[in-house]
């Protein structure tokens, strides 16, 4: 029996990152391991119910209160295991409750590292993707934040640097 799409799946970017509202039956695990996914992101304040259901999946917690927006070293965290599994050829999926608010605050910032746009762009784009994403003001401006460490750790690590040449 093929397992049971889970409510609010979709891809952000294929193979790599999806996006869900709380998994709760074994089916749903199951879906996600048929999919290719094998790393699952809970952004709840406690545990899926039957996470333990399906082999194939790697759960990796991090607990974000709902309706607020993850902390700076809980974005590090969340990128570092979707940038993690990606270098292994690994599929990552992420939820919340409904997959929206704490989804789509990490999705957007995962958009900014990746495709090197703003954070106001980031947010459109999820929300073009994932209609309903990204709940709150403080969720928008941890995304805005975010695009703005990445921005000044580029200057920092390359002021220094100066420009190559190669001849031809």
């Amino acid at each position: 029996m093929p397992g049971l799409t889970p409510k609010n799946f979709s891809w952000i970017e294929p193979k790599k990152l999806a996006a869900l509202a709380l998994p709760s039956e074994p089916g749903h695990y199951k879906y996600l391991v048929e999919n290719g996914i094998t790393h699952l992101v809970c952004l709840c304040e406690s545990k899926p119910p039957n996470y333990d259901t399906c082999l194939g999946i790697t759960l990796h917690h991090i607990n974000i209160v709902d309706f607020t927006p993850p902390t700076p070293s809980q974005i590090q965290r969340f990128l570092g295991i979707v940038e993690e599994a990606n270098g292994k050829g690994q599929s990552v999926a992420v939820h919340c409750m409904h997959g929206h608010g704490r989804t789509g605050t990490m999705l957007a910032c995962y958009l900014v590292k990746t495709r090197n746009i703003s954070g106001l762009e980031a947010i459109k784009e999820v929300r073009r993707l994932r209609p309903g994403s990204i709940e709150t003001e403080e969720q928008e401006k941890a995304v805005i934040e975010f695009h703005q460490h990445i921005q000044d750790s580029f200057c920092v690590n390359n002021i220094n640097t100066p420009p190559t040449f190669k001849s031809i």
